[in-house]
């Protein structure tokens, strides 16, 4: 017996295609008994306990920032260089250890908050450096990112169908954002517009497209899913 939809070979027994899931039999159809083709790997459930190194990870991120101030405090008087470590540390610890905390992390919820502390950092930078291109280019660069990969997180989650339409529109979205980042680019720091932009425009655009297509065409779908097990 062979799976209909990838064609790897099925003992009698199975209940499903261990590859690709799918059920090789008739709900209505009395399997037969027979030894499986492929050994039964079963494994006892393990119940992972994050707490221990969550506050571990918390507590050598809070001590990391605590030395890096005196340090700062003690050679230059003033929070100098501290301040970098301790809004990349922050960014770090939003990014990778802060979804842990929850038991059922939501992107919704969680991806706003990291952009949030991305331009906090960026905000902090351009103060201390009296830079003066926050408000011009960080930004209308962060949040229109931001708003993006949002909006792409909350479709994703809310409908359950259309996956690839969502992101493929996202894609598009972001290739045409780039020129607005050209543009802010240009009007920041004075550098000349010479259209960079169409390049990551015209990739985007075409792997959004392609994401479309596969949306659209239900075989070509069915072709990938095969090939690529998704």
């Amino acid at each position: 017996m062979y799976c209909i939809k990838c064609g790897v070979e099925l003992a009698d027994t199975e209940k499903a295609c261990p590859l690709c899931g799918t059920v090789p039999y008739h709900p209505q159809m009395k399997r037969q008994e027979a030894e499986p083709l492929y050994p039964q790997m079963v494994y006892p459930s393990r119940q992972l306990r994050p707490a221990g190194w969550l506050f571990f990870t918390t507590f050598l991120c809070v001590i990391s920032i605590l030395v890096a101030c005196i340090c700062d405090l003690h050679i230059s008087d003033a929070i100098t260089w501290s301040g970098y470590v301790t809004g990349g540390l922050l960014l770090l610890y939003s990014v990778i250890v802060l979804p842990y905390w929850f038991p059922k992390p939501n992107p919704i919820i969680l991806v706003p908050i990291c952009f949030t502390v991305l331009g906090c950092y960026l905000l902090y930078i351009s103060l201390a450096t009296d830079g003066r291109w926050f408000l011009s280019f960080a930004f209308p660069v962060v949040g229109g990112i931001g708003l993006i990969t949002t909006a792409m997180v909350v479709l994703v989650r809310c409908i359950r169908k259309g996956h690839f339409f969502i992101i493929g529109g996202g894609v598009i979205a972001y290739g045409c954002f780039m020129m607005l980042v050209e543009f802010f680019i240009h009007i920041t720091f004075h550098r000349p517009m010479i259209f960079w932009s169409l390049f990551p425009l015209g990739v985007l655009c075409l792997f959004g497209l392609f994401l479309l297509a596969v949306g659209i065409i239900k075989p070509l779908r069915n072709y990938l899913a095969q090939k690529l097990f998704f």
